[in-house]
Protein backbone atom coordinates (compact mmCIF):
# COMPACT_ATOMS: atom_id res chain seq x y z
CA UNK A 1 0.00 0.00 0.00
CA UNK A 2 1.49 3.26 -1.03
CA UNK A 3 1.48 6.64 1.41
CA UNK A 4 -1.26 8.00 0.11
CA UNK A 5 -3.72 5.11 0.14
CA UNK A 6 -2.57 4.56 4.05
CA UNK A 7 -4.80 6.20 6.61
CA UNK A 8 -3.71 9.16 8.93
CA UNK A 9 -3.56 6.82 11.34
CA UNK A 10 -1.25 4.53 9.87
CA UNK A 11 1.26 7.07 8.04
CA UNK A 12 1.49 8.45 11.51
CA UNK A 13 2.25 5.00 13.27
CA UNK A 14 5.00 4.88 10.69
CA UNK A 15 6.36 8.00 11.12
CA UNK A 16 6.85 6.65 14.62
CA UNK A 17 8.26 3.90 14.07
CA UNK A 18 5.43 1.77 15.35
CA UNK A 19 5.02 -0.41 12.00
CA UNK A 20 4.71 -3.89 13.97
CA UNK A 21 1.82 -4.98 15.54
CA UNK A 22 4.21 -5.91 18.79
CA UNK A 23 6.21 -2.64 18.38
CA UNK A 24 2.57 -0.62 18.71
CA UNK A 25 1.21 -2.63 21.45
CA UNK A 26 4.07 -2.22 23.39
CA UNK A 27 4.05 1.62 22.98
CA UNK A 28 0.44 1.67 23.67
CA UNK A 29 0.79 -0.15 27.15
CA UNK A 30 3.72 1.69 28.37
CA UNK A 31 1.36 4.98 27.69
CA UNK A 32 -1.43 3.64 29.50
CA UNK A 33 0.27 3.02 32.17
CA UNK A 34 2.40 6.36 31.89
CA UNK A 35 -1.04 8.22 32.48
CA UNK A 36 -2.72 5.92 34.58
CA UNK A 37 -5.43 4.18 32.51
CA UNK A 38 -6.49 0.47 32.94
CA UNK A 39 -6.84 -0.60 29.58
CA UNK A 40 -5.18 -3.09 27.06
CA UNK A 41 -5.35 -3.77 23.37
CA UNK A 42 -5.81 -6.47 21.44
CA UNK A 43 -4.36 -7.62 17.85
CA UNK A 44 -7.94 -7.18 16.49
CA UNK A 45 -8.79 -3.62 17.85
CA UNK A 46 -5.38 -2.79 16.15
CA UNK A 47 -6.38 -4.04 12.93
CA UNK A 48 -9.62 -2.23 13.08
CA UNK A 49 -8.24 1.24 13.58
CA UNK A 50 -6.04 0.54 10.85
CA UNK A 51 -9.02 0.59 8.64
CA UNK A 52 -9.59 3.63 6.50
CA UNK A 53 -12.66 4.31 8.46
CA UNK A 54 -11.78 2.97 11.72
CA UNK A 55 -14.04 3.00 14.67
CA UNK A 56 -14.13 5.57 17.18
CA UNK A 57 -11.86 4.02 20.37
CA UNK A 58 -13.72 4.18 23.73
CA UNK A 59 -12.77 6.69 26.61
CA UNK A 60 -9.71 5.13 27.80
CA UNK A 61 -8.08 3.80 24.28
CA UNK A 62 -9.24 7.69 23.47
CA UNK A 63 -7.28 8.79 26.38
CA UNK A 64 -4.14 6.72 25.66
CA UNK A 65 -4.25 7.64 21.99
CA UNK A 66 -4.07 11.21 22.94
CA UNK A 67 -1.09 10.65 25.16
CA UNK A 68 0.56 8.46 22.83
CA UNK A 69 0.74 10.79 19.89
CA UNK A 70 -0.23 14.30 21.23
CA UNK A 71 -3.32 15.14 19.48
CA UNK A 72 -6.68 14.53 19.41
CA UNK A 73 -7.13 10.88 17.93
CA UNK A 74 -9.71 13.29 15.46
CA UNK A 75 -6.52 14.36 14.10
CA UNK A 76 -5.89 10.89 13.36
CA UNK A 77 -8.39 9.80 11.40
CA UNK A 78 -11.05 8.39 14.35
CA UNK A 79 -14.62 9.49 14.48
CA UNK A 80 -15.52 12.36 16.64
CA UNK A 81 -16.57 13.88 19.08
CA UNK A 82 -14.34 13.10 21.48
CA UNK A 83 -16.49 10.53 23.92
CA UNK A 84 -18.28 11.83 27.31
CA UNK A 85 -15.80 12.37 29.87
CA UNK A 86 -12.85 12.98 27.66
CA UNK A 87 -11.60 16.85 28.04
CA UNK A 88 -9.95 17.97 24.19
CA UNK A 89 -7.63 20.36 23.70
CA UNK A 90 -7.62 22.72 20.72
CA UNK A 91 -6.06 21.14 18.21
CA UNK A 92 -2.19 22.38 17.39
CA UNK A 93 -1.78 25.50 14.96
CA UNK A 94 0.53 23.74 12.70
CA UNK A 95 0.46 19.83 12.04
CA UNK A 96 4.78 19.59 11.97
CA UNK A 97 5.70 16.81 14.60
CA UNK A 98 7.67 18.29 17.46
CA UNK A 99 11.43 18.39 17.26
CA UNK A 100 11.87 15.72 20.10
CA UNK A 101 15.61 16.57 20.32
CA UNK A 102 14.56 20.20 20.76
CA UNK A 103 11.90 19.22 23.41
CA UNK A 104 14.61 17.46 25.18
CA UNK A 105 17.42 19.94 25.22
CA UNK A 106 14.78 22.30 26.51
CA UNK A 107 13.78 19.68 29.48
CA UNK A 108 17.42 18.49 30.50
CA UNK A 109 18.90 21.72 30.65
CA UNK A 110 21.60 21.62 27.75
CA UNK A 111 19.62 24.20 25.90
CA UNK A 112 18.54 26.47 28.40
CA UNK A 113 17.43 29.08 26.22
CA UNK A 114 15.13 27.50 24.02
CA UNK A 115 11.73 27.64 24.85
CA UNK A 116 8.43 25.14 23.85
CA UNK A 117 6.51 26.86 21.56
CA UNK A 118 2.55 26.62 22.65
CA UNK A 119 1.99 25.07 19.18
CA UNK A 120 3.22 22.17 20.67
CA UNK A 121 1.72 18.70 21.72
CA UNK A 122 3.08 16.57 24.39
CA UNK A 123 2.66 13.10 24.14
CA UNK A 124 4.19 9.97 26.21
CA UNK A 125 7.28 9.99 24.76
CA UNK A 126 7.98 13.80 26.33
CA UNK A 127 6.29 12.75 29.48
CA UNK A 128 9.24 10.19 29.50
CA UNK A 129 11.91 12.05 28.75
CA UNK A 130 11.20 14.69 31.38
CA UNK A 131 10.62 11.77 34.04
CA UNK A 132 13.67 9.99 33.13
CA UNK A 133 15.82 13.51 33.48
CA UNK A 134 14.44 13.09 37.04
CA UNK A 135 15.13 9.91 37.32
CA UNK A 136 18.70 10.55 36.26
CA UNK A 137 19.49 13.78 39.00
CA UNK A 138 18.13 11.47 41.68
CA UNK A 139 20.84 8.98 40.74
CA UNK A 140 23.94 11.23 40.59
CA UNK A 141 22.10 12.69 43.95
CA UNK A 142 21.96 9.38 45.66
CA UNK A 143 25.96 8.41 44.32
CA UNK A 144 27.32 12.28 44.88
CA UNK A 145 25.26 13.99 47.20
CA UNK A 146 23.08 17.05 46.40
CA UNK A 147 25.71 20.28 46.09
CA UNK A 148 26.12 20.27 42.66
CA UNK A 149 22.99 18.77 41.54
CA UNK A 150 20.48 21.35 42.99
CA UNK A 151 20.98 23.95 40.37
CA UNK A 152 19.80 21.04 37.73
CA UNK A 153 16.88 19.59 39.69
CA UNK A 154 15.83 23.52 39.76
CA UNK A 155 16.20 24.51 36.02
CA UNK A 156 14.37 20.72 34.99
CA UNK A 157 11.43 21.92 37.42
CA UNK A 158 11.10 25.17 35.91
CA UNK A 159 10.85 23.35 32.77
CA UNK A 160 8.14 21.22 33.82
CA UNK A 161 6.48 24.44 35.09
CA UNK A 162 7.20 25.69 31.63
CA UNK A 163 5.51 23.17 29.73
CA UNK A 164 2.43 22.93 32.00
CA UNK A 165 1.92 26.70 31.42
CA UNK A 166 2.91 26.87 27.10
CA UNK A 167 2.06 23.02 25.77
CA UNK A 168 -0.76 21.52 24.69
CA UNK A 169 -1.49 18.11 25.94
CA UNK A 170 -4.79 15.87 26.88
CA UNK A 171 -6.11 15.84 30.51
CA UNK A 172 -4.76 12.29 31.26
CA UNK A 173 -0.74 13.81 30.23
CA UNK A 174 -1.89 17.20 32.21
CA UNK A 175 -2.40 15.04 35.27
CA UNK A 176 0.61 13.31 34.71
CA UNK A 177 2.62 16.23 34.14
CA UNK A 178 1.52 17.71 37.44
CA UNK A 179 2.73 14.72 39.52
CA UNK A 180 6.18 15.11 37.70
CA UNK A 181 5.87 18.47 38.83
CA UNK A 182 5.24 17.93 42.28
CA UNK A 183 8.13 14.91 42.46
CA UNK A 184 10.52 17.59 40.81
CA UNK A 185 9.55 19.92 43.96
CA UNK A 186 10.28 17.58 46.50
CA UNK A 187 13.08 16.25 44.94
CA UNK A 188 14.99 20.50 45.25
CA UNK A 189 12.90 20.20 48.63
CA UNK A 190 15.29 17.69 49.55
CA UNK A 191 18.21 18.80 47.64
CA UNK A 192 18.23 22.18 50.07
CA UNK A 193 17.69 19.73 53.05
CA UNK A 194 21.14 18.34 52.27
CA UNK A 195 22.81 21.26 51.94
CA UNK A 196 21.39 22.21 55.47
CA UNK A 197 18.90 25.28 53.75
CA UNK A 198 16.18 24.32 55.66
CA UNK A 199 14.03 27.53 54.67
CA UNK A 200 13.82 26.65 50.82
CA UNK A 201 13.51 23.48 51.60
CA UNK A 202 9.91 24.43 53.12
CA UNK A 203 9.31 26.14 50.10
CA UNK A 204 9.74 23.06 48.10
CA UNK A 205 8.23 20.88 50.07
CA UNK A 206 4.79 22.98 50.64
CA UNK A 207 4.51 23.34 46.72
CA UNK A 208 4.78 19.84 46.53
CA UNK A 209 2.57 19.26 49.04
CA UNK A 210 -0.19 21.88 47.54
CA UNK A 211 0.44 19.77 44.24
CA UNK A 212 -0.96 16.68 45.74
CA UNK A 213 -3.77 17.80 47.18
CA UNK A 214 -4.45 19.38 43.89
CA UNK A 215 -4.39 16.32 42.00
CA UNK A 216 -5.28 13.80 45.37
CA UNK A 217 -2.14 11.92 44.69
CA UNK A 218 -1.67 9.88 48.07
CA UNK A 219 1.61 8.64 47.09
CA UNK A 220 3.10 12.33 46.14
CA UNK A 221 1.71 12.99 49.62
CA UNK A 222 3.21 10.40 51.81
CA UNK A 223 6.85 11.63 50.44
CA UNK A 224 6.25 14.69 51.08
CA UNK A 225 5.05 14.26 55.06
CA UNK A 226 7.84 11.58 55.16
CA UNK A 227 10.32 14.76 54.17
CA UNK A 228 8.99 17.03 56.37
CA UNK A 229 8.89 14.59 59.07
CA UNK A 230 12.58 14.03 58.73
CA UNK A 231 12.92 17.90 58.73
CA UNK A 232 11.53 18.45 62.03
CA UNK A 233 13.39 15.58 63.44
CA UNK A 234 16.67 17.14 62.04
CA UNK A 235 15.43 20.88 63.25
CA UNK A 236 15.15 18.99 67.28
CA UNK A 237 10.97 19.73 66.66
CA UNK A 238 10.63 15.92 67.81
CA UNK A 239 6.69 16.36 68.54
CA UNK A 240 6.20 17.64 65.14
CA UNK A 241 8.37 14.92 63.45
CA UNK A 242 5.58 12.66 64.79
CA UNK A 243 2.63 13.46 64.08
CA UNK A 244 4.12 14.38 60.60
CA UNK A 245 5.19 10.57 60.30
CA UNK A 246 1.93 9.34 61.72
CA UNK A 247 -0.32 11.42 59.34
CA UNK A 248 2.30 10.16 56.15
CA UNK A 249 1.50 6.52 57.90
CA UNK A 250 -2.72 6.61 57.99
CA UNK A 251 -2.41 8.06 54.09
CA UNK A 252 0.36 5.27 52.80
CA UNK A 253 -2.24 2.44 54.69
CA UNK A 254 -3.99 2.59 51.24
CA UNK A 255 -0.67 1.94 49.32
CA UNK A 256 -0.17 -1.30 50.94
CA UNK A 257 3.49 -1.57 50.72
CA UNK A 258 5.47 -3.00 53.80
CA UNK A 259 8.56 -0.82 53.25
CA UNK A 260 7.29 1.95 52.82
CA UNK A 261 5.27 1.38 55.95
CA UNK A 262 8.29 0.37 57.84
CA UNK A 263 10.67 3.47 57.17
CA UNK A 264 7.52 5.75 58.12
CA UNK A 265 7.23 3.77 61.09
CA UNK A 266 11.83 4.19 61.55
CA UNK A 267 10.57 7.81 61.46
CA UNK A 268 7.95 7.48 64.30
CA UNK A 269 10.61 5.94 66.22
CA UNK A 270 13.36 8.78 65.35
CA UNK A 271 10.96 11.49 66.89
CA UNK A 272 9.84 9.36 69.84
CA UNK A 273 13.40 8.94 70.56
CA UNK A 274 13.64 12.88 70.80
CA UNK A 275 10.61 13.02 73.10
CA UNK A 276 12.52 11.01 75.47
CA UNK A 277 10.17 8.16 75.02
CA UNK A 278 12.57 5.38 74.68
CA UNK A 279 9.86 2.35 75.00
CA UNK A 280 8.09 3.76 72.31
CA UNK A 281 10.72 4.68 70.59
CA UNK A 282 11.85 0.64 70.55
CA UNK A 283 8.33 -0.96 69.49
CA UNK A 284 8.14 1.75 66.76
CA UNK A 285 11.71 0.27 65.66
CA UNK A 286 10.52 -3.16 65.72
CA UNK A 287 7.59 -2.49 64.24
CA UNK A 288 9.32 -1.01 61.43
CA UNK A 289 11.81 -4.32 61.40
CA UNK A 290 8.43 -6.71 61.17
CA UNK A 291 7.65 -4.76 58.10
CA UNK A 292 10.60 -4.67 56.61
CA UNK A 293 11.14 -8.30 56.47
CA UNK A 294 8.22 -8.77 54.50
CA UNK A 295 8.91 -6.76 51.28
CA UNK A 296 8.03 -9.68 48.71
CA UNK A 297 4.13 -9.06 49.68
CA UNK A 298 1.45 -6.21 49.21
CA UNK A 299 3.00 -3.78 46.38
CA UNK A 300 6.37 -2.93 45.24
CA UNK A 301 7.92 -0.35 47.14
CA UNK A 302 7.74 3.53 45.89
CA UNK A 303 11.20 4.17 44.36
CA UNK A 304 12.02 6.96 46.61
CA UNK A 305 11.66 4.82 49.38
CA UNK A 306 14.41 1.98 47.80
CA UNK A 307 16.80 2.99 50.18
CA UNK A 308 15.38 1.67 53.30
CA UNK A 309 16.26 -1.82 54.20
CA UNK A 310 18.69 -3.67 56.57
CA UNK A 311 21.53 -1.05 56.84
CA UNK A 312 18.82 1.76 56.95
CA UNK A 313 17.85 -0.07 59.66
CA UNK A 314 20.71 -1.08 61.58
CA UNK A 315 21.87 2.75 61.71
CA UNK A 316 18.33 3.94 63.05
CA UNK A 317 19.05 1.75 66.36
CA UNK A 318 22.53 2.73 66.71
CA UNK A 319 21.23 6.31 66.40
CA UNK A 320 18.43 5.89 68.98
CA UNK A 321 21.57 4.19 70.92
CA UNK A 322 23.61 6.81 70.95
CA UNK A 323 20.70 10.11 71.12
CA UNK A 324 20.03 7.98 74.32
CA UNK A 325 24.01 8.61 75.52
CA UNK A 326 24.78 4.72 75.06
CA UNK A 327 27.18 5.41 72.40
CA UNK A 328 29.08 1.98 73.22
CA UNK A 329 26.08 0.35 72.23
CA UNK A 330 25.48 2.30 69.42
CA UNK A 331 28.71 1.03 67.33
CA UNK A 332 27.87 -2.45 66.37
CA UNK A 333 24.76 -1.16 64.96
CA UNK A 334 26.32 1.39 63.30
CA UNK A 335 29.26 -1.04 61.95
CA UNK A 336 26.75 -3.00 60.46
CA UNK A 337 24.87 -0.54 58.65
CA UNK A 338 27.93 0.41 57.03
CA UNK A 339 29.06 -2.51 55.75
CA UNK A 340 25.34 -3.27 54.59
CA UNK A 341 24.99 -0.39 52.43
CA UNK A 342 25.23 -0.59 48.64
CA UNK A 343 28.17 1.49 47.49
CA UNK A 344 25.58 3.29 44.96
CA UNK A 345 24.74 5.58 48.04
CA UNK A 346 28.05 7.20 48.88
CA UNK A 347 26.28 10.00 50.70
CA UNK A 348 24.69 7.80 52.65
CA UNK A 349 28.07 5.62 53.24
CA UNK A 350 29.64 9.00 53.97
CA UNK A 351 27.44 9.54 56.58
CA UNK A 352 26.92 6.47 58.08
CA UNK A 353 31.39 6.16 58.99
CA UNK A 354 31.31 9.83 60.24
CA UNK A 355 28.27 8.82 62.25
CA UNK A 356 29.94 5.63 63.74
CA UNK A 357 32.80 7.76 63.73
CA UNK A 358 31.24 10.01 66.66
CA UNK A 359 30.21 7.35 68.53
CA UNK A 360 33.55 5.84 68.46
CA UNK A 361 34.89 9.31 69.89
CA UNK A 362 32.28 9.67 72.60
CA UNK A 363 32.72 5.77 73.65
CA UNK A 364 36.42 6.60 74.48
CA UNK A 365 37.52 4.37 71.36
CA UNK A 366 39.40 7.62 70.01
CA UNK A 367 42.13 5.96 67.70
CA UNK A 368 39.32 4.11 65.94
CA UNK A 369 37.01 6.89 65.39
CA UNK A 370 39.79 8.88 64.14
CA UNK A 371 40.63 6.33 61.69
CA UNK A 372 37.20 5.79 60.36
CA UNK A 373 36.79 9.65 60.36
CA UNK A 374 39.82 10.03 57.76
CA UNK A 375 38.71 6.69 56.58
CA UNK A 376 35.87 9.09 54.55
CA UNK A 377 38.32 12.02 53.03
CA UNK A 378 38.58 10.24 50.14
CA UNK A 379 35.10 8.96 49.27
CA UNK A 380 34.17 12.70 50.12
CA UNK A 381 36.47 14.03 47.49
CA UNK A 382 33.28 12.76 45.31
CA UNK A 383 30.04 13.58 48.03
CA UNK A 384 28.95 17.19 47.92
CA UNK A 385 26.41 17.45 50.89
CA UNK A 386 26.33 20.25 53.60
CA UNK A 387 24.87 17.50 55.95
CA UNK A 388 27.64 15.21 55.59
CA UNK A 389 30.64 18.41 56.22
CA UNK A 390 28.63 19.60 59.10
CA UNK A 391 28.75 15.46 60.56
CA UNK A 392 32.62 15.98 59.74
CA UNK A 393 32.99 18.87 61.60
CA UNK A 394 31.17 17.57 64.48
CA UNK A 395 33.52 14.51 64.60
CA UNK A 396 36.86 16.96 63.98
CA UNK A 397 35.43 19.09 67.12
CA UNK A 398 34.94 16.14 69.26
CA UNK A 399 38.53 14.82 68.68
CA UNK A 400 39.83 18.02 68.82
CA UNK A 401 38.49 18.30 72.50
CA UNK A 402 40.12 14.81 73.55
CA UNK A 403 43.39 16.46 72.98
CA UNK A 404 44.84 12.99 72.32
CA UNK A 405 48.03 12.65 69.94
CA UNK A 406 46.72 10.14 67.79
CA UNK A 407 43.74 12.60 67.38
CA UNK A 408 45.50 15.75 66.22
CA UNK A 409 46.63 14.51 62.43
CA UNK A 410 43.08 13.42 61.86
CA UNK A 411 42.33 16.68 63.33
CA UNK A 412 44.59 18.70 60.64
CA UNK A 413 43.63 16.50 57.71
CA UNK A 414 39.23 16.93 58.52
CA UNK A 415 40.07 21.40 58.85
CA UNK A 416 41.81 21.03 55.74
CA UNK A 417 38.63 19.26 54.00
CA UNK A 418 36.09 21.57 56.17
CA UNK A 419 38.12 24.98 54.86
CA UNK A 420 38.02 23.63 51.61
CA UNK A 421 34.02 22.94 51.77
Amino acid sequence: MSMEQQSVFVRECVARGWCRTATFLRAYAEAARLVGEPVSLTDRQLRRWRQPRPPRPRPRAWRVLHAMFGVSPTDLGFPGPAPLGVAIDDPPERTTNVDRRAFVADTLGSAAGLTLPRADSVNTAHLGELREGLRSLIALDDAYGGGDIRSLAVRHLRRIRRVINTANYSESIGRQLHLLAGESAEHCGWLCYDADEQDPARRYWGEALATANMIRDPGLEVLVLASLSMQAIHEDRPRDGFELARAARRRAESLESPVLLSLLAAREARALAGMRDDHGARQCLAQAMRLASRPGRGRPTPSWAAFHGPAELDFVQGLLYTEAGHHRAAVPFLRAALSRQDRAYGRNRALYQLTLARSLVRAGEVDEGAAEARGTLEQLVEVESGRVTRRLAEVRDLLAATNAAAARESVEALSAYVRRG
